[in-house]
């Protein structure tokens, strides 16, 4: 009974709208006699600016997602909670309690340390209490986001009936890539060597590779944040020419774990610690030989409504930031399982 109350509910959610459902061919407007159809100005929309079209069809989708995991995780907690004989909020809680340990010194010096160029000139000392909240409470986020996974394994089935907007991002021969060329999911990352929340999804993207192994390829596009990151952009070049060696992805770790250092200097001693040829790297990174690269990156990124790093297509599905494992999961566990 409590499972067919509970689809029931999630059925009424993704049926209401406030505005019939339009086909592309359904007509939108009658201009002296000429009928102007949704196709066409979808299509004009796209044409004037696509990246605008792009982030609206995005919100839409995540703001509808977002509310549908709301309504199911109160759900699932509050039948959790009455199993206990506790409160959603004590339940809650408690579970969460269990999973969060206390912000070391260590981890916020660290964090600062990444982030040095947004604190303003401000002391360790006094934005030590501010990092330690938000750290706070990044833990607590990510330890609801698994009590939810936790609780959904043993919960009634959810249907999803809406499907995720899909954006084609076209792939280079240039774009490093690790994978089976042919995995039924492909994830592409757009991504700055010198953006810390890079830097945080980066093991993510490890462990989705360990787990899903041949399943999954992944593919590295270059997005640099140059107002902000101005390092980023000859650190970009540099890991294409590490990639001409083979080498880019041990590369592309040296990059992540010296964020704090990636002047042309510094990029040339993190080659020769991969084992690249000093010569010929050092050659193609002064020649800016694959500045083009880095710059086509950018441009695509632009064109699909990029703002922010890191920013990641499942199958053409968004992604935006440094999200914990179990959002990359579901997505591709759901993609998988499509026939």
């Amino acid at each position: 009974m409590k499972r067919a109350i509970f689809l029931a509910l999630v059925a009424t959610f993704l049926a209401c709208s406030s505005a019939p459902a339009q086909s592309p061919s359904d007509v939108a407007a009658k201009i002296d006699g000429r009928s102007v159809t949704v196709k066409e100005l979808d299509e004009r929309w796209r044409q004037t600016d696509a990246a605008d079209q792009i982030q609206t069809i995005q919100k839409l989708y995540d703001g509808r997602r977002n509310a549908l995991e709301t309504i199911v995780a109160e759900m699932l907690l509050a039948e959790a909670a009455k199993a206990k004989g506790l409160s959603l909020e004590a339940y809650a809680q408690s579970e969460i309690s269990k999973r969060v340990k206390p912000v070391s010194d260590a981890e916020v010096a660290a964090f600062y340390q990444s982030n040095a160029g947004q604190m303003q000139g401000r002391t360790l000392e006094v934005m030590a209490p501010a990092i330690t909240r938000f750290l706070t409470e990044q833990q607590e986020a990510e330890a609801r986001l698994a009590l939810i996974t936790e609780l959904r394994k043993t919960g009634p089935v959810v249907r999803l009936m809406m499907d995720a907007p899909r954006f084609d991002v076209d792939l280079e021969d240039s774009d490093p890539s690790i994978g089976n060329p042919k995995a039924k999911v492909t994830v592409v990352e757009f991504s700055d060597f010198q953006c810390p929340y890079c830097l945080r999804v980066a093991p993510t993207l490890k462990k989705i590779r360990a787990t899903y192994g041949d399943k999954v390829r992944i593919v590295w596009k270059d997005f640099p944040l140059t107002q902000i990151h101005p390092q980023a952009f000859k650190a970009g070049e540099a890991g294409h020419c590490a990639a001409e060696q083979g080498k880019f992805w041990e590369y592309h770790d040296q990059l992540f774990g010296n964020q704090q250092a990636l002047m042309p200097d510094d990029l040339k001693k993190y080659a020769a610690a991969v084992g690249i040829d000093a010569e010929r790297f050092n050659s193609c990174l002064d020649t800016s030989k694959h500045a083009e690269v880095v710059r086509d990156g950018v441009a695509q990124g632009t064109r699909l409504g990029i703002n922010s790093t890191p920013t990641v297509f499942v199958n053409g599905r968004r992604v935006e930031g440094a999200q914990a494992y179990e959002v990359f999961a579901a997505a591709i566990d759901e993609e998988l399982s499509k026939k």
